[in-house]
């Protein structure tokens, strides 16, 4: 046995968090760009993850999205449109925390500025009514890609700031939109009664894939990531679940980020303005 590793966690161990890594996000994009031939330059500043990729194909129909051209990501496609005098990105089907940070890290270092994921969850707490949506403030940390990135810790929170943002984003567009804490897994199928039970009991709103590895990598790269749990199902437990709303729950969904761009949009003007 090497270094008898029996009742040792690599994930709980580690305490190399703030070390810069060898392998750069940045480095891979350039070697990719290479071998695909593709142009230098920039993808839109606000981009959207959306993992159960409704949204893409929403978009894409109803604004002609376009596939971006700088986009040298190997594994997924970003699609871009334009809403009013905004320019968005969209990268569909980033399932789970591995995934969507994997993106992520990319997004930031091809131009991103602001990163809203909206993904699908199960709904934990037993007042929810599904569908409806919730800006995610913290999350339980059950998965694994959030410990390579911070210290071990139950939960990490999106940043205070960015969600009041958001939160009074809402309240201005009238859109109804719950607040609370949702519980981060990257093993669906292994959504026990007795994990349910102490969640709720937690006070857990609802269960979903991203939010705790999107947080995690946003507080140590120090940068703007907002995570958006739509509640779709009862995990599977009732017929007819599953039921996201019009066009999947897209024109919903989309919604909201429009207002969060905007909402942005006007923040950064202010932050802009020379003093």
């Amino acid at each position: 046995m090497i270094n008898d590793m029996r009742l040792r966690s690599p994930l709980l161990e580690r305490a190399d968090h703030c070390s810069p890594s060898v392998f750069l996000p940045e480095n891979l994009l350039r070697e990719a760009r290479r071998q695909k031939g593709l142009p230098q330059g920039r993808i839109p500043e606000i981009c959207l993850l959306d993992p159960d990729g409704d949204m893409v194909r929403f978009i894409q129909r109803r604004f002609a999205a376009q596939r971006s051209p700088y986009w040298a990501c190997y594994h997924t496609d970003l699609w871009e449109w334009q809403s009013g005098p905004t320019r968005l990105g969209v990268v569909g089907s980033a399932v789970g925390g591995a995934f969507a940070v994997l993106v992520a890290e990319q997004l930031f270092v091809s131009g991103c500025e602001f990163l809203i994921s909206v993904a699908s969850a199960g709904q934990i707490a037993a007042s929810l009514s599904p569908p409806c949506h919730i800006l995610i403030r913290r999350a339980l940390r059950d998965e694994g890609t959030s410990h390579h990135y911070l210290p071990p810790s139950p939960f990490v929170d999106g940043d205070p700031d960015l969600l009041d943002m958001c939160a009074q984003a809402f309240a201005r567009a009238e859109q109804s939109v719950l607040c609370g804490a949702t519980w981060t897994t990257d093993a669906p199928f292994r959504e026990t009664a007795e994990a349910i039970v102490a969640r709720r009991r937690d006070g857990l709103l609802a269960v979903e894939m991203e939010a705790a590895a999107l947080y995690a990598f946003a507080r140590l790269r120090r940068q703007a990531i907002v995570c958006l749990a739509h509640v779709t199902n009862q995990l599977g437990c009732v017929d007819g679940d599953f039921d996201k709303g019009e066009a999947n729950g897209a024109c919903r969904s989309l919604d909201l980020v429009l207002a969060l761009a905007e909402a942005w949009r006007q923040r950064k003007g202010v932050q802009d303005i020379p003093s």
